[in-house]
């Protein structure tokens, strides 16, 4: 599975070419001013690639289970307090 890079200009000029390499599990790279902006990679990569996230994203539950169940210290984050006009 090789990578194509296209400029914005040429990938818009031949989205039907840049769609059907994707479809063929060839991620398309489109830059813009020679940076890399996106990728174009097929419907079937990307929802493999969304169960992939849902399966490793702990659950609200398990986020919540977690939680220290003690009343022992925790350190805390040092925060700024920001001015507030009324």
């Amino acid at each position: 599975m090789s990578a194509s890079t296209w400029s914005l200009q040429d990938a818009k000029n031949r989205f039907s070419a840049v769609v059907d390499a994707a479809q063929r599990g060839e991620p398309q790279w489109v830059t813009r001013r020679g940076k890399p902006v996106s990728v174009v990679i097929s419907a079937e990569t990307f929802e493999r690639l969304q169960q992939l996230e849902r399966a490793s994203a702990p659950s609200f539950t398990d986020v919540l289970l977690n939680l220290p169940q003690d009343d022992e210290p925790f350190e805390r984050l040092p925060l700024q307090q920001r001015d507030v006009e009324f």
